[in-house]
C-alpha cells in the first residue's frame, strides 16, 4: 500500500486510505496519510473537503493561508486546520520544504475542533516536543500500511493520541488578559470548589472571595476548564454522589443533602443533567 508518487513539484510517500464501514460509523478514521519533500515551489488548495488536515513542517519554510490569514512556517511549525473551509499551502522558493502529514475525519471532530478553538487553539502553533508529532505521524503511516485485522482499531488510537498531544497545545494563556497569579487564582477557585461542595456557593460569594469581577470570573473560569463555575461544582457534587449511592445506605434524599443539595427534586434534577439517569437508577445499575 506504500508507494512513493514522483511529481513535477514533489516526491512523496502516502497511503490513501479507505476505512471500514464500521471505522466510518465508530471510530476517527485516516483519509491520507504521508510525508513529502518539495522538489520546486509549489501550492495545494482546497475547499470543501469533509476532513482534518494536521501537518508538520520537518525541513524547510512554507506559509499556509486559511481563514483569511497566511501564516509562516518553519521547522517544527504544526497546522491544525478544518478542511470544509478553503485553505491552501505553499512551500517557500529558497527553502523548500518537508512535510509529515494526515488527514483524517470522525462524527466526533467537529466537537473536538470546536473544544479547540474554544481553548484557544490555533491553525498553526509551534509545539514544545516536535518529536512527539513525527512519531506519531510515522506510526501512523506505517499501522495503515499494514494487515493487521484490527488496523482501524490501532488508527483510531495513535489518531486520538494526535488530537491529546493537539490539545495539550491549545491552551494560550498569554494571548488572553488572565495570565500568571490570575491564572493561579482560578486553580484557588476551583480547589475551593473542590472542598467546599457541601456548602451553599453562588458566583457573588467566590467573586467576592477572591477578589475577582464575577462577569471576569465566569468567562475566564469557562476557557480555563471548559465548564461554568456552577456546572464544574454540579459535577464536583455528582461524583460524590455517586460515591454514596454505590457506597452506603443513605437514602437518595441523605445523598442530596450530603453533598449540598438539599431539596430532593432539585438533586434528581440536577443528577439526571450530569448522568442522564436518576439517582435511583444508577444505584440499581450499580
Amino acid at each position: 500500500m506504500e508507494s512513493l508518487f514522483q511529481g513535477v513539484s514533489v516526491e512523496s510517500s502516502r497511503i490513501i486510505y479507505t476505512p471500514s464501514g464500521f471505522a466510518r460509523a465508530n471510530l476517527l478514521h485516516l483519509q491520507e496519510v504521508g510525508e513529502l519533500r518539495a522538489i520546486k515551489p509549489h501550492t495545494s488548495s482546497r475547499k470543501g473537503l469533509l476532513s482534518f488536515l494536521f501537518f508538520i513542517v520537518t525541513q524547510g519554510a512554507g506559509s499556509l493561508f486559511y481563514d483569511g490569514q497566511r501564516y509562516l512556517l518553519n521547522p517544527g511549525d504544526c497546522v491544525f486546520i478544518d478542511c470544509r473551509r478553503p485553505y491552501a499551502q505553499s512551500s517557500s522558493e529558497d527553502r523548500l520544504w518537508s512535510l509529515k502529514w494526515a488527514h483524517f475525519y470522525g462524527s466526533s471532530m467537529n466537537g473536538i475542533y470546536e473544544k479547540y478553538v474554544e481553548r484557544g487553539g490555533r491553525p498553526v502553533f509551534a509545539p514544545k516536543e516536535p518529536k512527539a508529532f513525527t512519531g506519531l505521524l510515522t506510526q501512523l503511516l506505517t499501522v495503515a500500511g499494514t494487515e493487521d485485522y484490527i488496523r482501524d482499531m490501532r488508527i483510531n488510537e495513535k489518531l486520538t493520541g494526535l488530537l491529546t498531544l493537539v490539545m495539550a497545545e491549545s491552551w494560550h494563556p498569554e494571548a488572553c488578559p488572565h495570565t500568571g497569579v490570575k491564572k493561579k487564582t482560578l486553580q484557588y477557585v476551583k480547589a475551593y470548589l473542590e472542598e467546599h461542595y457541601k456548602e451553599r456557593i453562588t458566583l457573588d460569594h467566590l467573586a467576592s472571595r477572591f477578589y475577582l469581577n464575577k462577569f471576569y470570573l465566569a468567562r475566564t473560569f469557562k476557557e480555563q476548564f471548559g465548564a461554568t463555575v456552577l456546572g464544574c461544582l454540579d459535577q464536583i457534587r455528582i461524583t460524590h454522589a455517586k460515591q454514596l449511592l454505590r457506597f452506603s445506605d443513605l437514602t437518595v434524599e441523605a445523598v442530596g443533602r450530603e453533598v449540598g443539595i438539599g431539596e430532593p427534586g432539585y438533586f434528581s434534577r440536577v443528577f439526571k443533567k450530569v448522568e442522564g439517569i436518576s439517582p435511583g437508577e444508577y444505584r440499581r445499575m450499580w
